[in-house]
């Protein structure tokens, strides 16, 4: 057997916590050995000491950063790559690709992009000189891709209404593990959502869809954190719910209590400056544990969830069609188990990490190959991985993006050694945690 080669995978911020799914995709890698290397390092349960960075220290890692930012040039990046000597780069993010595309094109590697939300929903939106030079800078990007990759069929047409040539880009679903079936156990938690606590993520929207069903109040948990939870957390209180909130918690403890609530509620809806869902990450793995969602019909997720069959979709920003379908699967158990059922049997069938993984590296293969046709490799494949064509979000969450611009970097950077620490919320967040899992979410 052939060596395995080389790629490398690349965020220029290395890696948000959030961003389990990047780190997934690579170690369910075979034919091809991953190489992580960044611009920075961010402190998160997700760093490794073998991950290659290009400024490591703090002052040269904020400035070397500005620095490729403003030129999209760093010497010290080609070098590095040259020194790894991949056969591909794989960079996640629009703007991330842009950071490294320099540097490969002038190296002759393939460069491969995935899109995952904001980086085509909302960083091209913005205002003036800023928004402008987004878009210049991702439509060279994308000029220099040899493939993109968007995680839902909406990023994809997001991505061609900017520049991308259509026969570049390839919807492909990263995938989630596919656990063993659970045990059965007694719920503690009628509804949980996981995910930041950001607009688009429809979080008013729930609380007070639930503050409109009956008595018994369904036990709720949210799990996660962002500049929106000290207004959710109050919005509760007010509307008398029965909620906890966890804010962040290790991706272990995410799937034990997705294991142990009934039903996972993800109202997902576009935010007042654009931002929307790739695909959350969040959704597949409460379906591979066999629970329903309530969702909303945005971006990715009806790729994910079927109406009906998997669980139950409404428009964004119906609190009142979202309320009846959570109640109708709290009070119909046997429609609750046979949704959860279908729930898990299709993402076993269209989002197994190991299938949509063997169909990355086909797609790895042509690319390295030169083919210009690489969109078509992962189409001369059994009907299951054919149908599973297609993420990330999610939600998750590619939220915290490395866009060469993105605000998510900006405070990834804040937490690199030495800088402050997030305010401390007293009553369950673990100490030193800052960043929910991922992400899609």
């Amino acid at each position: 057997m052939s060596a395995a080669r080389r790629v490398v995978i690349w965020r220029s911020c290395l890696l948000p916590g959030s961003e389990t799914f990047v780190r997934h995709q690579a170690g369910a890698l075979t034919r091809w050995r991953p190489t992580f290397m960044g611009a920075v390092k961010v402190v998160s349960p997700l760093a490794d000491g073998a991950d290659l960075i290009a400024y490591p220290g703090r002052c040269t890692g904020r400035y070397g950063l500005l620095a490729l930012r403003a030129t999209g040039v760093s010497r010290r990046l080609r070098r590095m790559l040259a020194e790894a000597d991949p056969a591909l780069v794989h960079a996640h993010l629009g703007g991330d690709g842009w950071l490294v595309s320099d540097a490969t094109r002038r190296l002759g590697i393939p460069l491969v992009i995935t899109l995952h939300g904001r980086d085509v929903t909302v960083q091209p939106h913005a205002a003036g000189i800023r928004g402008a030079r987004y878009r210049r800078n991702l439509r060279t990007a994308f000029d220099r891709a040899a493939l993109i990759l968007a995680v839902s069929e909406f990023i994809r047409q997001r991505a061609i209404a900017l520049g991308a040539d259509p026969a570049k880009v390839r919807v492909h679903h990263t995938g989630v593990p596919i656990p063993p079936v659970p045990p059965a156990t007694p719920p503690e938690w009628d509804v949980i959502f996981v995910g930041r606590f950001v607009a688009k993520k429809g979080i008013d929207d729930l609380i007070e869809a639930l503050a409109t069903i009956g008595q018994p109040r369904p036990r709720a948990l949210f799990i996660g954190t962002g500049p929106l939870e000290g207004m959710m957390r109050e919005r509760a209180r007010a509307r008398g719910l029965d909620a906890t909130f966890l804010g962040a918690r290790e991706p272990a403890a995410v799937r034990h209590h997705l294991a142990r609530s009934r039903i996972l509620a993800a109202p997902s809806k576009t935010a007042p400056n654009g931002d929307a869902e790739g695909l959350p990450t969040t959704i597949l793995e409460a379906a591979s544990l066999g629970r329903p969602i309530v969702a909303t019909y945005h971006s990715g997720i009806p790729e994910a969830v079927v109406h009906g069959e998997t669980g139950l979709l409404c428009a964004e920003g119906d609190r009142a069609a979202l309320a009846a379908h959570l109640r109708r699967l709290l009070t119909d158990e046997p429609l609750r188990e046979r949704l959860g059922r279908q729930a898990r049997h299709h993402v076993a069938n269209h989002f197994d990490l190991t299938r949509q993984t063997r169909l990355l590296e086909r797609l790895y293969d042509a690319v390295a190959a030169g083919d210009s046709d690489a969109n078509a490799a992962g189409d001369a494949d059994t009907a299951g991985d054919a149908d599973t064509a297609g993420d990330a979000d999610t939600a998750g969450d590619a939220d915290t993006a490395g866009d060469g611009d993105a605000d998510g970097d900006r405070r990834a950077l804040r937490t690199a050694p030495g800088a402050a620490q997030r305010r401390r919320v007293v009553d369950h967040r673990p100490a030193g945690h800052q960043q929910i899992r991922g992400a899609g979410l």
